[in-house]
């Protein structure tokens, strides 16, 4: 993968950070036009597509896929970012949308090298790839969805109700310099880190990553999920596509999960006996490998 001007090395281990688990090398990226996004690149071999990881909603691109580097390493280029308003993220005045996300990606994916990708979303991250597929074709070589749908609050009026309280949520922190700070120090007050030590340094390491999120952005970010709705163009894509479905899944119920299975094409389907923070758990790496490698033989 080829390193391109714009991209800044940074030190895997800080002075001030938090020790956590083994993770690639973090980059900071300047991607023109858009601003400074923030991911972790891996190289792999030359005739491997690359595997572009989307995270989901409150995670970073550290956060979600640390238990996943290692089982792809070696056997696929990787690229991680951290999305708009997440952990490193692009920083803007510009309103949340899962398109910039996806946009962004784009010029990421044209800047470090690698594509078409293979792009694996998570959660938030299956929107972000869905809409790269459809305003970036000639980027997307194939799809992975895990913990996924292509709508997430069913029914109008759940819809409203949800949408409604987090564009009021954003829109209350934008409201003013001492608005926006304020529900940022009472929220990052509220995430636990305990500096006695007693903890371990994953935990630590957690807390400080979500610490790094951009509260008005990522209650945007929920907003866009809230009224996000694929269902009617998804069944036109024309990649291979695998789906991962975590079965024990209370925030997007599986059947969610499955209806987008059934809508795209020739998806295969693989079952994750898990819930939603799967990600977490040790072994996520395996079921992200096999459902890599069966959208990369059907390339």
């Amino acid at each position: 993968m080829a390193t391109a001007v714009g991209i800044v090395d940074t030190p895997t281990a800080p002075a001030d950070a938090v020790a956590g688990p083994p993770l690639p090398l973090g980059r900071r990226i300047e991607l023109p036009g858009r601003g400074t996004t923030f991911a972790r690149c891996v190289p792999g071999p030359s005739d491997a597509p690359t595997v572009l990881l989307l995270h989901g909603w409150l995670a970073s691109g550290g956060l979600n896929w640390f238990q996943s580097f290692g089982e792809l390493s070696g056997r696929y280029p990787i690229v991680a970012p951290d999305l708009r308003g997440h952990g490193r993220g692009i920083r803007s005045r510009r309103r949340f949308r899962l398109a910039d996300c996806a946009d962004d990606v784009a010029a990421l994916i044209d800047l470090v090298g690698g594509g078409p990708v293979i792009a694996v979303g998570y959660s938030m991250g299956g929107p972000v790839a869905q809409l790269l597929w459809r305003r970036h074709r000639d980027v997307v070589a194939g799809l992975v969805f895990i913990a996924t749908s292509s709508s997430f609050v069913p029914g109008m009026r759940e819809r409203f109700i949800f949408t409604s309280a987090m564009a009021a949520m954003a829109g209350g922190t934008r409201l003013g310099q001492q608005a926006t700070r304020l529900p940022v120090r009472a929220i990052r007050d509220r995430i636990p880190v305990d500096r006695s030590g007693r903890p371990t340094s994953m935990s630590r390491w957690a807390a400080a990553e979500m610490q790094r999120h951009h509260l008005p952005t990522v209650l945007e970010a929920g907003q866009a999920i809230g009224s996000y709705n694929a269902r009617r163009w998804v069944p036109g894509i024309d990649v291979p596509t695998a789906c991962v479905v975590t079965t024990a899944d209370a925030a997007i119920p599986p059947p969610a999960q499955a209806r987008l299975a059934f809508a795209v094409p020739d998806a295969t389907i693989h079952r994750l006996e898990d819930g939603h923070t799967a990600c977490a758990r040790p072994g996520f790496g395996a079921p992200v490998l096999a459902a890599v490698d069966d959208v990369a033989r059907r390339l």
